[in-house]
């Protein structure tokens, strides 16, 4: 008989009608790559359908960003209470592994691509260790499998059609878990490979998951020209930085790219990535070149930063309206463990509280320095629901030359969830709402 495997992807809430617009988690896609033919591999997405028992199954592997693992930690107790080994990883048990190995026999830190293949050898040999570290990536290529599409057969979502062409960043920003766990610089697979992946896509929309696609314009442009002669459309995150080349733009845009993820984190103050060099052209100027090539441009504005006081929600929404950013994004910082500014933090005994569960982008979970929690979660709050009242809306998109159809659908997705924000109480707590820029990678 085949040895089975569980991949188990927690819900944190209910997304009701919305999961039809979600994408899948490509971490387990990949993990289940992974995975020797002669296995059954299994991948249930909780926000899809409910966690099946763990019997009949030889593994159970669950993966988890900070604002899943307390769900993440429950459905792990049930499997081995039922005798099941329970493997876990993603992002949250790679800088908390003894947390996660109170509640699974063995974890996974880092990407599990280099430590697979020993952890099932040693789960078949009844000699399954409790860390499988892998190492640090030091060199600028990424080998990773086609992930395991099929996997997802007879599950719901906007797309399935997702990949990754790169990973790894330089940047090391102290909120961002990506360059002290997944590598200092970028790291690209083959082009052709990617392009060859793409092909066996049978629909037209491609997303790619990358952390920033175009980091490194020299290695993003072959994949850009191969793209281009394949008729399709796709979309990603990445610096608005790409925009100084306005040749790479227009490869961009006939490479048929819909819309772009970018963060600018905050209008002021070190955490900016509106300051320039010298010699750089101002962001704003980048954002109107990108809608004048006729992309989407969502950008990614956070609120708390040290700098913040009361008036940064004014100042971000008047920034918001005269460059008419195409779906803005606003979310409350959030010290994720592994990072700096989670460190820092903690010494300085202004975290909250360590429920994990509210670590999601849209709760206050530390004391902000220049006003109180209550204060940050309001004005965060009234800055969304502005941001997304019907004349906001159409004003943003007079301004926006290209794809006005899919730009109207695509704030209406996002005024519903603004409208529904909460007002504060005691614990800040809202549960209407989902993260939509998490500063955690899902890498496998």
């Amino acid at each position: 008989m085949s040895p089975r495997l569980l991949l188990i992807y927690p819900a944190t809430h209910k997304p009701g009608w919305v999961k039809y617009f979600q994408i899948p988690s490509l971490s387990l896609q990949q993990v289940a790559a992974l995975i020797p033919r002669h296995w059954e591999v299994t991948l249930i997405d909780e926000s899809q359908e409910p966690v099946p028992s763990g019997k009949g199954y030889d593994l159970v592997g669950i993966t988890a960003m900070t604002h899943q693992a307390v769900r993440a930690y429950e459905i792990a107790d049930q499997m081995k209470k039922e005798g099941i080994p329970v493997v876990m990883g993603g992002m949250h048990p790679t800088v908390m592994p003894d947390e996660a190995l109170a509640h699974a026999d063995a974890v996974v830190i880092g990407e599990a691509d280099q430590v697979m293949a020993g952890l099932l050898d040693d789960l078949l040999a009844n000699r399954l260790q409790k860390v499988y570290r892998a190492p640090l990536p030091t060199h600028d290529s990424l080998d990773i499998p086609w992930s395991r599409r099929e996997i997802l057969d007879g599950k719901r979502y906007l797309t399935t059609q997702t990949l990754q062409a790169s990973r790894g960043c330089p940047y090391n920003c102290s909120f961002c878990t990506v360059t002290p766990y997944f590598g200092n610089r970028f790291r690209y697979r083959d082009p052709a490979d990617v392009l060859a992946e793409i092909r066996s896509f049978p629909r037209k929309l491609v997303i790619f998951l990358d952390d920033n696609l175009l980091g490194d314009p020299a290695r993003a442009t072959p994949i850009l020209e191969g793209m281009a002669e394949l008729g399709i459309r796709w979309g990603s995150q990445t610096s608005l930085r790409f925009a100084e080349d306005r040749e790479l733009l227009k490869l961009v845009a006939r490479s048929g790219c819909i819309g772009l993820f970018v963060g600018i984190e905050s209008i002021s103050g070190p955490f900016s990535l509106l300051a320039k060099s010298k010699g750089q052209t101002p962001q704003a100027e980048l954002m109107k070149r990108v809608r004048d090539a006729g992309l989407i441009l969502e950008t990614s504005l956070i609120f708390g930063f040290d700098d913040h006081g009361p008036d940064i929600f004014e100042k971000t929404l008047r920034f918001v309206e005269d460059c008419s950013i195409s779906v803005p994004t606003f979310n409350l910082l959030t010290p994720y463990p592994g990072t700096g500014l989670f460190q820092q933090y903690e010494q300085e005994g202004r975290l909250l509280h360590k429920d994990w569960s509210r670590y999601n982008h849209s709760e206050v979970v530390f004391r902000p320095k220049l006003m109180s929690p209550e204060q940050l979660y309001r004005g965060w709050a009234e800055a969304r629901k502005t941001s997304y009242s019907w004349s906001s809306i159409f004003s943003r998109i007079r301004k926006n030359p290209g794809r006005r159809l899919t730009n109207l659908a695509y704030n209406i997705l996002r005024k519903g969830p603004n409208d529904r924000l909460k007002e504060f109480d005691d614990t800040g707590y809202t549960d209407d709402v989902t993260p939509e820029c998490l500063r955690e990678p899902e890498h496998a």
